[in-house]
């Protein structure tokens, strides 16, 4: 299940990263794998709104468009979410990136990490066995122009390296 803000969810006529690791793996994995989540719509600008099937590949077929992404959603609005996501769509393996949004305006370092903890016990509490690939905050242009939030991004991908170890077990392990 891809979980994440605008990265993820993507706007009108994008090719997303969903759809690329689509295309992925349907070209290099040799068996069968589903994409799933509650949420299957991309994010119109001009509605301000997730109500878009405009994908820039119409045949990107809508059983592989679903994910968990939101504009402007961060770990703090995906924590409550994740558990019964996790139950109703069967996801086995999360594919994570989140926090800039959290950082930058709505949480500090700290919280987001302590957000990210919440989420990533919801989501075993809800699978006992699940995995998770969490992407850290990537260099962005805030960070490059902004010496205090470039800190905060690196302190935050700190502690999601520190949760994803503490929280790490041989069921379900979390990288």
């Amino acid at each position: 299940m891809p979980v994440g803000d605008s990265m993820t969810i993507g706007s009108c006529g994008d090719f997303t990263w969903r759809y690329r690791l689509w295309q992925h793996l349907r070209a290099v994995h040799g068996g069968p794998f589903r994409l799933v989540g509650p949420r299957d719509a991309l994010h119109d600008t001009a509605a301000d709104a997730a109500t878009s099937h405009r994908y820039a590949d119409p045949a990107f077929p809508p059983d592989a468009r679903r994910h968990l992404a939101g504009w402007g959603e961060g770990w703090l609005h995906m924590a409550p979410l994740i558990g019964d996501a996790v139950r109703a769509h069967r996801a086995d393996t999360l594919l994570v990136s989140l926090g800039l949004i959290d950082l930058g305006f709505y949480t500090d370092a700290a919280q987001t990490a302590a957000n990210v903890r919440g989420f990533l016990t919801a989501a075993r509490r809800a699978d006992p066995h699940i995995r998770a690939v969490l992407l850290p905050v990537l260099a962005n242009s805030r960070a490059a122009s902004d010496p205090e939030f470039a800190a905060e991004c690196a302190r935050f991908n700190a502690l999601l390296a520190r949760a994803a170890a503490d929280l790490t077990t041989p069921a379900s392990p979390f990288l």
